[in-house]
Protein backbone atom coordinates (compact mmCIF):
# COMPACT_ATOMS: atom_id res chain seq x y z
CA UNK A 1 0.00 0.00 0.00
CA UNK A 2 1.07 3.56 -0.60
CA UNK A 3 1.16 6.28 2.05
CA UNK A 4 -0.85 8.50 -0.32
CA UNK A 5 -3.83 6.17 0.13
CA UNK A 6 -4.26 7.59 3.63
CA UNK A 7 -4.80 11.19 2.60
CA UNK A 8 -7.88 13.35 3.11
CA UNK A 9 -8.84 17.00 2.71
CA UNK A 10 -8.87 19.14 5.85
CA UNK A 11 -9.52 22.89 5.84
CA UNK A 12 -7.10 24.78 8.06
CA UNK A 13 -10.04 26.19 10.01
CA UNK A 14 -10.94 22.68 11.21
CA UNK A 15 -7.75 22.43 13.29
CA UNK A 16 -8.50 23.23 16.94
CA UNK A 17 -6.19 25.96 18.21
CA UNK A 18 -7.40 26.07 21.83
CA UNK A 19 -9.04 23.61 24.22
CA UNK A 20 -12.76 23.78 24.86
CA UNK A 21 -13.80 25.51 28.11
CA UNK A 22 -15.07 22.13 29.32
CA UNK A 23 -12.67 19.17 29.07
CA UNK A 24 -15.54 16.72 28.59
CA UNK A 25 -17.45 18.93 26.14
CA UNK A 26 -16.08 17.42 22.94
CA UNK A 27 -18.14 15.79 20.22
CA UNK A 28 -17.66 12.05 19.71
CA UNK A 29 -18.17 10.27 16.40
CA UNK A 30 -19.11 6.65 17.19
CA UNK A 31 -18.08 4.24 14.42
CA UNK A 32 -19.22 0.60 14.23
CA UNK A 33 -16.55 -1.51 12.58
CA UNK A 34 -18.76 -4.36 11.41
CA UNK A 35 -21.57 -2.31 9.87
CA UNK A 36 -19.51 0.69 8.81
CA UNK A 37 -22.19 2.97 10.28
CA UNK A 38 -21.55 5.97 12.51
CA UNK A 39 -23.48 8.39 14.67
CA UNK A 40 -22.77 11.80 16.17
CA UNK A 41 -22.64 11.77 19.96
CA UNK A 42 -20.92 13.67 22.78
CA UNK A 43 -17.88 12.51 24.75
CA UNK A 44 -19.84 12.70 28.01
CA UNK A 45 -21.92 9.80 26.68
CA UNK A 46 -18.90 7.46 26.60
CA UNK A 47 -20.05 5.53 29.73
CA UNK A 48 -23.19 4.50 27.81
CA UNK A 49 -20.96 2.45 25.50
CA UNK A 50 -19.25 0.60 28.37
CA UNK A 51 -20.48 -2.48 30.21
CA UNK A 52 -19.43 -4.90 32.95
CA UNK A 53 -16.41 -6.89 31.84
CA UNK A 54 -14.88 -3.95 29.97
CA UNK A 55 -11.48 -2.54 30.90
CA UNK A 56 -10.72 1.07 30.03
CA UNK A 57 -6.99 1.37 29.23
CA UNK A 58 -5.42 4.80 29.91
CA UNK A 59 -1.91 6.03 29.10
CA UNK A 60 -0.78 7.88 32.23
CA UNK A 61 2.44 9.34 30.79
CA UNK A 62 2.94 12.99 31.68
CA UNK A 63 4.05 15.69 29.24
CA UNK A 64 7.05 17.74 30.33
CA UNK A 65 8.01 21.23 29.02
CA UNK A 66 10.22 19.88 26.24
CA UNK A 67 10.50 23.06 24.14
CA UNK A 68 13.43 25.33 25.00
CA UNK A 69 13.99 28.79 23.55
CA UNK A 70 17.51 30.18 23.74
CA UNK A 71 20.41 31.92 22.02
CA UNK A 72 23.36 30.56 20.09
CA UNK A 73 26.62 31.63 21.74
CA UNK A 74 30.15 31.67 20.40
CA UNK A 75 32.26 33.43 17.81
CA UNK A 76 29.42 34.84 15.70
CA UNK A 77 26.65 37.13 16.84
CA UNK A 78 24.15 35.45 19.13
CA UNK A 79 21.09 34.11 17.32
CA UNK A 80 17.80 32.61 18.39
CA UNK A 81 17.76 28.83 18.83
CA UNK A 82 14.85 26.50 19.45
CA UNK A 83 15.35 23.03 20.91
CA UNK A 84 12.69 20.35 21.11
CA UNK A 85 13.83 17.66 23.55
CA UNK A 86 13.02 14.13 22.43
CA UNK A 87 14.59 11.68 24.83
CA UNK A 88 17.24 11.47 27.54
CA UNK A 89 20.34 9.61 26.33
CA UNK A 90 22.19 9.35 29.64
CA UNK A 91 21.36 8.15 33.15
CA UNK A 92 21.95 11.62 34.61
CA UNK A 93 19.47 13.15 32.09
CA UNK A 94 22.04 15.73 30.97
CA UNK A 95 22.53 14.29 27.48
CA UNK A 96 19.49 14.50 25.21
CA UNK A 97 18.45 13.66 21.70
CA UNK A 98 16.67 16.73 20.37
CA UNK A 99 15.46 18.60 17.31
CA UNK A 100 17.26 21.91 16.82
CA UNK A 101 16.24 24.94 14.73
CA UNK A 102 17.95 26.38 12.80
CA UNK A 103 19.88 23.15 12.38
CA UNK A 104 22.33 24.52 9.81
CA UNK A 105 23.83 26.83 12.45
CA UNK A 106 24.10 24.19 15.15
CA UNK A 107 26.85 21.83 14.10
CA UNK A 108 28.99 19.67 16.37
CA UNK A 109 30.62 21.85 19.01
CA UNK A 110 28.07 24.67 18.76
CA UNK A 111 26.70 25.97 22.04
CA UNK A 112 23.43 27.59 23.06
CA UNK A 113 22.25 29.22 26.28
CA UNK A 114 18.81 28.64 27.80
CA UNK A 115 18.30 30.84 30.83
CA UNK A 116 21.15 30.13 33.21
CA UNK A 117 22.30 26.90 31.53
CA UNK A 118 24.31 26.16 28.38
CA UNK A 119 24.25 23.11 26.12
CA UNK A 120 26.73 21.81 23.54
CA UNK A 121 26.01 19.83 20.38
CA UNK A 122 27.82 16.47 20.61
CA UNK A 123 26.57 14.70 17.48
CA UNK A 124 24.55 15.54 14.40
CA UNK A 125 21.76 13.41 12.89
CA UNK A 126 19.25 13.61 10.07
CA UNK A 127 16.28 16.00 9.79
CA UNK A 128 17.59 18.45 12.40
CA UNK A 129 18.29 15.85 15.11
CA UNK A 130 21.18 16.58 17.46
CA UNK A 131 22.60 15.14 20.65
CA UNK A 132 23.04 17.86 23.29
CA UNK A 133 24.89 17.85 26.60
CA UNK A 134 23.68 20.34 29.24
CA UNK A 135 26.13 21.98 31.65
CA UNK A 136 24.01 21.81 34.77
CA UNK A 137 24.55 20.20 38.15
CA UNK A 138 20.98 20.31 39.47
CA UNK A 139 17.81 18.36 38.82
CA UNK A 140 17.17 18.39 35.07
CA UNK A 141 13.41 17.83 35.31
CA UNK A 142 13.11 20.77 37.70
CA UNK A 143 15.15 22.87 35.28
CA UNK A 144 12.91 22.02 32.32
CA UNK A 145 9.79 22.76 34.37
CA UNK A 146 11.24 26.19 35.10
CA UNK A 147 12.67 27.23 31.72
CA UNK A 148 10.77 25.02 29.27
CA UNK A 149 7.62 25.61 27.26
CA UNK A 150 4.66 23.30 26.68
CA UNK A 151 5.51 21.36 23.47
CA UNK A 152 2.38 22.25 21.52
CA UNK A 153 2.40 20.63 18.07
CA UNK A 154 3.31 22.83 15.07
CA UNK A 155 -0.25 22.92 13.70
CA UNK A 156 -1.29 24.99 16.74
CA UNK A 157 -0.33 28.41 15.45
CA UNK A 158 0.20 30.29 18.70
CA UNK A 159 2.60 30.46 21.62
CA UNK A 160 1.92 28.25 24.61
CA UNK A 161 0.22 29.88 27.57
CA UNK A 162 -0.39 29.25 31.25
CA UNK A 163 -3.62 27.37 30.46
CA UNK A 164 -1.72 24.82 28.36
CA UNK A 165 0.28 23.68 31.40
CA UNK A 166 -2.95 22.14 32.67
CA UNK A 167 -4.97 21.45 29.54
CA UNK A 168 -2.23 19.77 27.45
CA UNK A 169 -2.09 17.15 30.19
CA UNK A 170 -4.49 14.37 31.17
CA UNK A 171 -6.04 14.46 34.65
CA UNK A 172 -4.55 11.00 35.31
CA UNK A 173 -0.97 11.82 34.17
CA UNK A 174 1.65 10.42 36.55
CA UNK A 175 5.19 9.89 35.24
CA UNK A 176 6.85 12.63 33.18
CA UNK A 177 8.40 11.53 29.91
CA UNK A 178 6.20 12.47 26.94
CA UNK A 179 6.97 15.27 24.49
CA UNK A 180 3.38 15.19 23.16
CA UNK A 181 0.13 14.50 24.96
CA UNK A 182 -1.76 11.22 24.55
CA UNK A 183 -4.58 13.39 23.29
CA UNK A 184 -7.58 11.04 23.50
CA UNK A 185 -7.12 11.13 27.27
CA UNK A 186 -7.42 14.93 27.41
CA UNK A 187 -11.23 14.71 27.39
CA UNK A 188 -11.51 12.82 30.66
CA UNK A 189 -12.49 14.36 33.98
CA UNK A 190 -12.75 12.68 37.36
CA UNK A 191 -16.52 12.68 36.97
CA UNK A 192 -16.41 10.90 33.61
CA UNK A 193 -14.01 8.29 34.97
CA UNK A 194 -16.36 7.68 37.91
CA UNK A 195 -19.25 7.25 35.48
CA UNK A 196 -17.21 4.71 33.49
CA UNK A 197 -16.63 2.70 36.67
CA UNK A 198 -20.33 2.89 37.56
CA UNK A 199 -21.06 1.44 34.11
CA UNK A 200 -19.09 -1.60 35.22
CA UNK A 201 -15.76 -0.96 33.52
CA UNK A 202 -12.43 -1.52 35.24
CA UNK A 203 -9.75 1.11 34.72
CA UNK A 204 -6.16 0.08 33.99
CA UNK A 205 -3.07 2.14 33.18
CA UNK A 206 -0.16 1.79 30.81
CA UNK A 207 2.75 4.20 30.55
CA UNK A 208 4.01 4.89 27.04
CA UNK A 209 6.18 7.98 26.74
CA UNK A 210 5.16 9.66 23.50
CA UNK A 211 8.10 10.67 21.31
CA UNK A 212 8.11 13.03 18.36
CA UNK A 213 8.59 10.08 16.02
CA UNK A 214 4.93 9.21 16.48
CA UNK A 215 3.95 12.50 14.87
CA UNK A 216 6.76 13.20 12.42
CA UNK A 217 5.84 13.13 8.72
CA UNK A 218 6.46 9.83 6.96
CA UNK A 219 9.31 10.25 4.49
CA UNK A 220 8.67 7.08 2.48
CA UNK A 221 6.12 6.32 -0.24
CA UNK A 222 5.35 2.69 0.61
CA UNK A 223 3.58 1.75 3.85
CA UNK A 224 5.77 -1.36 4.14
CA UNK A 225 8.85 0.89 4.39
CA UNK A 226 7.59 2.84 7.41
CA UNK A 227 9.73 2.46 10.54
CA UNK A 228 8.92 4.22 13.81
CA UNK A 229 11.33 5.40 16.49
CA UNK A 230 11.33 3.31 19.64
CA UNK A 231 9.30 4.61 22.58
CA UNK A 232 9.59 3.36 26.15
CA UNK A 233 6.57 1.76 27.79
CA UNK A 234 5.62 -0.22 30.87
CA UNK A 235 2.54 -1.93 32.32
CA UNK A 236 2.22 -2.73 36.02
CA UNK A 237 1.18 -6.20 37.12
CA UNK A 238 -2.13 -5.01 38.59
CA UNK A 239 -3.14 -3.30 35.36
CA UNK A 240 -1.93 -6.23 33.28
CA UNK A 241 -4.06 -8.57 35.38
CA UNK A 242 -7.15 -6.38 34.90
CA UNK A 243 -6.61 -6.31 31.16
CA UNK A 244 -6.08 -10.07 30.86
CA UNK A 245 -9.30 -10.76 32.80
CA UNK A 246 -11.39 -8.27 30.79
CA UNK A 247 -13.98 -9.32 28.27
CA UNK A 248 -13.13 -6.26 26.18
CA UNK A 249 -10.24 -3.83 26.40
CA UNK A 250 -11.26 -0.28 25.43
CA UNK A 251 -8.06 1.60 24.61
CA UNK A 252 -7.94 5.35 25.11
CA UNK A 253 -5.62 6.59 22.37
CA UNK A 254 -3.33 5.02 19.82
CA UNK A 255 -0.53 4.93 22.40
CA UNK A 256 -2.55 2.61 24.63
CA UNK A 257 -3.23 0.39 21.61
CA UNK A 258 0.46 0.19 20.74
CA UNK A 259 1.39 -0.51 24.37
CA UNK A 260 -0.96 -3.44 24.90
CA UNK A 261 -0.49 -4.90 21.42
CA UNK A 262 3.26 -4.78 22.08
CA UNK A 263 2.83 -6.44 25.49
CA UNK A 264 0.63 -9.18 24.04
CA UNK A 265 3.47 -9.93 21.62
CA UNK A 266 5.98 -10.29 24.43
CA UNK A 267 7.66 -6.91 24.04
CA UNK A 268 8.91 -5.16 27.16
CA UNK A 269 10.52 -1.79 27.82
CA UNK A 270 10.70 -0.41 24.27
CA UNK A 271 8.45 -0.62 21.24
CA UNK A 272 8.63 0.50 17.64
CA UNK A 273 5.45 -1.40 16.72
CA UNK A 274 3.92 0.00 13.54
CA UNK A 275 0.26 -0.86 12.98
CA UNK A 276 -1.25 -0.58 9.50
CA UNK A 277 -4.03 -2.36 7.57
CA UNK A 278 -3.50 -6.12 7.68
CA UNK A 279 -2.35 -6.04 11.30
CA UNK A 280 -3.96 -8.72 13.51
CA UNK A 281 -5.14 -7.17 16.77
CA UNK A 282 -4.70 -9.51 19.71
CA UNK A 283 -5.71 -7.29 22.65
CA UNK A 284 -7.74 -4.25 21.51
CA UNK A 285 -11.53 -4.54 21.54
CA UNK A 286 -12.52 -0.89 21.09
CA UNK A 287 -10.68 2.39 20.78
CA UNK A 288 -11.26 6.06 21.63
CA UNK A 289 -9.03 8.34 19.58
CA UNK A 290 -8.77 11.92 18.37
CA UNK A 291 -8.64 12.75 14.66
CA UNK A 292 -5.18 12.41 13.12
CA UNK A 293 -3.09 14.04 10.41
CA UNK A 294 -3.37 12.84 6.80
CA UNK A 295 -0.80 10.25 5.73
CA UNK A 296 0.31 9.67 9.34
CA UNK A 297 1.15 6.43 11.13
CA UNK A 298 -1.62 7.21 13.63
CA UNK A 299 -4.27 7.43 10.90
CA UNK A 300 -2.97 4.13 9.52
CA UNK A 301 -3.44 2.53 12.93
CA UNK A 302 -7.08 3.68 13.05
CA UNK A 303 -7.59 2.39 9.50
CA UNK A 304 -6.14 -0.97 10.53
CA UNK A 305 -8.71 -1.23 13.31
CA UNK A 306 -11.83 0.25 11.66
CA UNK A 307 -11.05 -0.34 7.99
CA UNK A 308 -9.52 2.20 5.62
CA UNK A 309 -12.66 3.01 3.63
CA UNK A 310 -14.84 3.29 6.74
CA UNK A 311 -12.29 5.47 8.51
CA UNK A 312 -11.76 7.87 5.62
CA UNK A 313 -15.52 8.12 5.02
CA UNK A 314 -16.03 8.90 8.73
CA UNK A 315 -13.29 11.54 8.51
CA UNK A 316 -15.02 13.15 5.53
CA UNK A 317 -18.25 13.26 7.54
CA UNK A 318 -16.38 14.82 10.46
CA UNK A 319 -14.94 17.54 8.19
CA UNK A 320 -18.31 18.25 6.57
CA UNK A 321 -20.14 18.50 9.92
CA UNK A 322 -17.65 20.75 11.66
CA UNK A 323 -15.75 18.45 14.02
CA UNK A 324 -12.62 19.97 15.55
CA UNK A 325 -9.43 18.14 14.59
CA UNK A 326 -6.15 17.09 16.22
CA UNK A 327 -4.79 17.53 19.74
CA UNK A 328 -7.36 19.95 21.19
CA UNK A 329 -10.13 18.65 18.95
CA UNK A 330 -13.01 16.19 19.13
CA UNK A 331 -12.79 12.40 19.28
CA UNK A 332 -13.94 9.18 17.65
CA UNK A 333 -15.02 5.96 19.39
CA UNK A 334 -14.50 2.82 17.30
CA UNK A 335 -16.49 -0.19 18.57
Amino acid sequence: MRVSEFDYYLPEGSIAQTPLPDRAGARMLVVERESGRWEDRMFRELPEFLKPGDCLVLNDSKVFPARLLGRRVGAEAERDVEVFLLRAESADARTWRALVKPGRRMGVGARARFGEVEAEVLTRGEFGERTLRFDYGGDMRELFERIGHVPLPPYIKRDDGVEDRERYQTVFAREAGSVAAPTAGLHFTGEVLDACRRAGAEVAHVTLHVGLGTFQPLRVEEVEAVKLHEESFSIGEESLSKMREAGRRVCVGTTSVRAIESAWRGRRGETDLFISPGFEFQATGAMLTNFHLPKSSLLMLVCAFAGRETTLAAYRHAVETGYRFYSYGDCMLVV
